[in-house]
């Protein structure tokens, strides 16, 4: 089984000593990813709610430090050396793919092929007006955008011809270290599901039934001709994190799943947060590895 550290990027993690601590503690105690969280806004008096805490609220407020997820983990790439970096997520359809394309395609090659990109739609129509980018229409977007990125990543003088993205005779360089940067697709509906059959190299459902959720990705890859076991799935459980961790991980193993998703806030509350990643690396990792 392989573990990763979740909301990466945040309390005392976001700062510049933190992120360093933090990645190196986890490396060492045997994590092999971690994954920030995002929002390029905090919109006042945001209406939307939160799908993640049944409160509908965000646990953050207007000067809370939420380092962007590409440039802090070009910061952890500089003092790590194993560590897989991931966006879990990442908000697509917020982003010009090529842009991103490039970005992502450079941090890959800096660190040697670690990347891992997690996406989602979103769900902060307020954030989305503040940016100026069109709410409505995010999950076809989101679909282009995965493809457009694929498309420059494959090979120079790219073209692809979407409803939202269109290009002829594109280049985008470095390009990343492997085939192309691998796209997980995060969220707890049958649509994020159905997005992941279809289109990504994983899957991560944070909430919902991860049982029928599989289900879903998996005959929808079968329906786009894809082999639903080369998805790799990543999801939680908080017996993980409680006082008999292996039932959990086993229940999850055998379920299919390939890599658990730990808070970050577990440890990064704890008074000493390296110690703390380290004894959740003897207690819980280092037994389960081979599950």
């Amino acid at each position: 089984m392989r573990y990763g550290l979740l909301f990466a990027n945040i309390l005392g993690f976001a700062s510049p000593q933190g992120a360093i601590d933090m990645g190196r503690a986890a490396e060492a105690a045997g994590f092999e990813s971690v994954w920030t969280v995002e929002h390029t806004v905090f919109p006042d008096g945001y209406e939307s709610r939160y799908p993640y805490d049944q409160s509908g609220r965000m646990a953050m407020q207007a000067d809370t430090a939420l380092p962007d997820p590409l440039i802090w983990l070009t910061w952890v790439a500089a003092h790590t050396e194993r560590l897989r970096l991931a966006t879990g997520i990442l908000i697509l359809p917020q982003r010009n793919p090529l842009v991103l394309a490039k970005e992502l395609a450079t941090l890959d090659d800096l660190s040697g092929g670690r990347l891992e990109l997690g996406v989602g739609i979103g769900w902060l129509r307020e954030e989305f007006d503040a940016l100026g980018v069109p709410f409505g229409g995010r999950g076809l977007r989101t679909d282009e955008h995965i493809e457009a990125m694929r498309a420059v990543w494959a090979g120079d003088h790219a073209e692809y011809h979407g409803e939202f993205v269109d290009f002829t005779g594109v280049s985008v360089n470095p390009k990343p270290v492997g085939d192309g940067v691998p796209i997980h697709i995060g969220g707890h509906t049958e649509a994020a599901a159905r997005r992941a059959g279809r289109l990504g190299d994983g899957f991560f459902p944070a909430e919902g039934s991860l049982s029928e959720l599989l289900e879903v990705m998996r005959a929808s890859a079968d329906e786009a001709g894809r082999d639903p076991d080369r998805i790799e799935i990543t999801s939680t459980h908080p017996g993980v994190w409680g006082d008999e961790p292996m039932a959990a991980v086993e229940k999850l193993a055998a379920r299919g799943v390939d890599r658990i998703g730990v808070p970050g806030f577990l440890f990064a509350l704890a008074p000493d947060p390296a110690e703390a990643i380290a004894e959740f690396g003897e207690r819980v990792i280092a037994p389960t590895r081979d599950l």
